[in-house]
């Protein structure tokens, strides 16, 4: 099976060390500058959570066009695309933790892609981020997703560094820092070109102050495969 089939398969691919590592320090100060409470957004933020606006760095904007997640991002999406939004994510000390869910699709399947990049180690100690492989697709006749059925859900692990690129359908959730280790993350969005109109609607209240005309192609492969 190639790797193209098996990112589709699963609806996710985690690219380890995806970003250089001399960007790292750079990257975690911008998201230490942008820090703003959850009273200082357009809509209020989860208070378990740490929010950084940072859209407008320059290395964050370098990090977002990295060819292997543009790669990856354009064969889940298989059409003209655009950056939509990225914003700093942290789990606080003893938060973070979220029921799974799906973050959905808006006109088609696969029409939208997150992608959570690692600023620091992550494991199931500092709010790591659960999977379940392959609920992006559910089968014809398959039951609902049962939200509160960890039984499939696997929890991930890696460095700093790494990028876990997602389709919003694929069921998926942060989890509890328990030891308050930092856990700082991009949380990046891609959406189908055809989304533009509705994406202008909003990016107010999303907080988004970055020029978002700028449009990718989908790669003729996506490079890395899923993790086991």
């Amino acid at each position: 099976m190639t790797d193209r089939e098996q990112l589709q398969r699963n609806g996710y691919v985690l690219l380890r060390r995806a970003i250089p590592t001399e960007w790292l320090d750079d990257l975690r100060a911008a998201f230490d500058a942008g820090v703003k409470p959850s009273n200082q957004w357009s809509v209020p933020r989860g208070m378990d959570w740490r929010h950084a606006q940072l859209d407008l760095d320059p290395k964050v904007q370098a990090a977002c066009r990295l060819p292997a997640l543009l790669a990856a991002a354009g064969e889940l999406i298989g059409e003209r695309f655009f950056l939509s939004q990225v914003e700093g994510r942290e789990p606080l000390a003893g938060g973070g933790h979220q029921r799974l869910h799906r973050d959905l699709s808006a006109q088609r399947p696969g029409d939208m892609v997150n992608a959570l990049a690692f600023l620091d180690d992550y494991g199931p100690e500092n709010g790591a981020t659960r999977i379940v492989p392959g609920s992006h697709r559910p089968e014809p006749g398959e039951p609902p997703f049962d939200f509160n059925d960890e039984s499939r859900s696997v929890s991930l692990s890696g460095t700093a560094g790494d990028i876990l690129v997602f389709d919003v359908d694929l069921v998926h959730a942060g989890s509890l820092n328990a030891f308050g280790a930092r856990r700082r993350s991009l949380l990046i969005s891609y959406f189908s070109e055809s989304l533009y109109a509705s994406h202008l609607e909003t990016t107010s209240l999303r907080g988004v102050r970055m020029d978002t005309s700028e449009r990718f192609d989908p790669a003729d492969s996506a490079p890395g495969g899923p993790v086991a």
